[in-house]
């Protein structure tokens, strides 16, 4: 169940940089390979089946399109891509692309600290694991996502719609599907409405995920430090559900990630906000579909709660909660108007203290 196009992937066979040193440690286009050889491709459709739901799910994006520009006041522009309906392996390629473009200024910084270029046999085997790892781990998230804003860098920022995990989930919680795909895309056409209609906050979120990823990469000389760092920042990680990427961080880095983590808990938190305005004057049964969803949401148990906790899931959750608490709060304080002060500029995106404490975000902003 897939469009037969995805976002341009960023050039896989550009030169090694200067020097002799590998382009990449991961080999992008196994880890493409791995992903989609292991992934549960979901549920079983025929070809007939398959073709409804995808112009189905076309035809809903399509029609969120409106009653989201008027709630959010926010509009796309007319050039702006439309959605992608696509598979599991669509959306592992697409993310393995971005995966390439964030990671290989981290590549960078890595084959600089080198005294001498590596093996290339060596060089070779090593981007067969690390991309065996990356595809393995896509291929595990490939089957939790719903949509995506992917960001692209480098290449073609675009809605993806994971049509496998709608029918899936649509099944799971037994409600109506044509419902249950239009709520799905009034969330997800918030989200390109952010990312189009708001021309700096792509750039911002890109560049800043960049910098911090650059910045947590250890180089042979923190290797030392970093590990005693795992031993002391496992049991918060564990507790807080923040993510692997927590494990490594020291303070400052941990406030950075914090820093991102409240434009993102804004993101979503606005995308449900909007979602659930639209929906009781097009989704006949939106509050049994949220009420189940949320259910849903927070039943993980055993092993998936504790990969929850590693892969930062749990965090995201939580985005959704906290965010749309934000969002109401300030609507109540200010209005839509005085809400969508938010996408100014940078300065006007809401602090990690802000997002717990939106009065703190009204004064600074609104005085």
């Amino acid at each position: 169940m897939t469009d037969t196009t995805l976002p341009p992937p960023v050039d896989a066979g550009r030169p090694d940089r200067e020097g002799g040193a590998p382009a990449a440690q991961v080999d992008y286009e196994f880890a493409k390979r791995t992903g989609r050889a292991i992934v549960n491709p979901g549920p079983q459709v025929s070809s007939e089946e398959a073709a409804a739901i995808v112009a189905d799910l076309r035809e809903a994006a399509a029609s969120a399109v409106a009653p989201v520009a008027e709630t959010s006041e926010l509009s796309a522009p007319d050039d702006a891509p439309a959605p992608l309906v696509v598979d599991r392996g669509g959306w592992i390629d697409a993310n393995v692309d971005s995966f390439r473009a964030l990671l290989d200024p981290v590549v960078d910084k890595l084959n600089s600290t080198k005294k001498s270029p590596p093996n290339p046999t060596a060089a070779a085997i090593g981007g067969k694991v690390t991309g065996a790892e990356m595809g393995g781990l896509l291929a595990f998230l490939s089957s939790k996502v719903l949509g995506q804003y992917d960001l692209a860098p480098g290449g073609t920022p675009r809605l993806l719609l994971v049509a496998p995990n709608i029918v899936a989930t649509e099944r799971r919680l037994e409600v109506d599907p044509t419902d249950f795909r239009r709520w799905v895309a009034m969330h997800e056409e918030t989200h390109r409405v952010q990312f189009t209609a708001v021309p700096w906050l792509r750039d911002h979120m890109v560049t800043r995920t960049q910098a911090l990823a650059v910045d947590l990469a250890p180089t042979p000389e923190d290797l030392g430090r970093r590990f005693e760092q795992l031993a002391r920042n496992l049991p918060d990680v564990l507790g807080s559900g923040e993510g692997l990427g927590q494990l490594f961080a020291t303070p400052e880095q941990r406030a950075r990630i914090a820093e991102l983590t409240a434009v993102m808990s804004l993101l979503e938190g606005h995308a449900d906000v909007v979602m659930d305005a639209v929906g009781p004057r097009v989704i006949p049964s939106v509050d049994e579909i949220r009420r189940k969803f949320d259910e849903r949401r927070n039943s993980a148990v055993g092993i998936d709660r504790l990969l929850r906790k590693l892969l930062g899931l749990e965090a995201k959750l939580r985005q959704y909660r906290d965010g749309a608490v934000f969002v109401r709060a300030v609507q109540d304080q200010v209005g839509r108007d005085g809400f969508n002060a938010v996408w100014t500029s940078p300065d006007t995106l809401p602090r990690a203290n802000e997002i717990l404490e939106p009065d703190a975000w009204v004064r600074r902003v609104h005085g």
